[in-house]
């Protein structure tokens, strides 16, 4: 019952595209600006930042887990997150999930991926998804290889140790704290 009045709203709250025009073309994101026809008839114009998704694992690993200290320039601090990163051309999120963590921690998940959920980064102006999933079995394979242009920190942290840094928000990456949430509350 919920659900179907939830649809019957959200047909009632659709904006409709009038016009679309590209402002920037980038090698990870696309910049748009949209004229759209509201439901009371009204125009509006949207600035939209297309992203083509991100895919990101919360793991443990003899009860550590693994954390990432990277430099965030538009932010302009050292952020700790859980491995993640852009899904490429045609890939599926569960394999950028297993390429990111490889990747980035040099462990590889060795059994299967729990999809935890996927979620909007920033509704108001961008459509990037992040597919959140839990590894429960990984393996140290190699050193961390990361991006040319990634320069990381691995950290093996308890639980405990995660709980404080909650605690003094000194974790601030938004799919790092959903996901450590859901480890800390024993999953959902």
């Amino acid at each position: 019952m919920e659900e179907d009045l939830l649809k019957e709203k959200e047909k009632l709250l659709k904006e409709k595209t009038v016009e679309t025009m590209e402002k920037y073309s980038g090698g990870i994101i696309n910049v748009k600006v949209a004229q759209v026809k509201l439901p009371d008839g009204k125009t509006s114009r949207r600035e939209v930042v297309e992203h083509p998704g991100a895919a990101a694992v919360i793991a443990e690993h003899e009860q550590k887990i693994p954390l990432l200290l990277q430099y965030r320039y538009p932010t302009g601090e050292a952020l700790l997150e859980i491995p993640a990163g852009k899904i490429d051309k045609g890939e599926a999120p569960e394999d950028c999930a297993r390429r990111e963590m490889l990747e980035e921690t040099g462990y590889a998940v060795e059994g299967k991926l729990k999809l935890l959920t996927k979620f909007y980064t920033s509704p108001g102006f961008c459509d990037e998804v992040i597919y959140l999933y839990y590894a429960d079995e990984i393996e140290k394979k190699s050193d961390l290889t990361g991006d040319s242009e990634e320069n990381l920190h691995l950290l093996m942290l308890s639980r405990e140790e995660i709980l404080s840094m909650l605690k003094d928000n000194r974790i601030k990456d938004a799919k790092t704290i959903i996901g450590l949430q859901w480890l800390l509350n024993g999953g959902w």
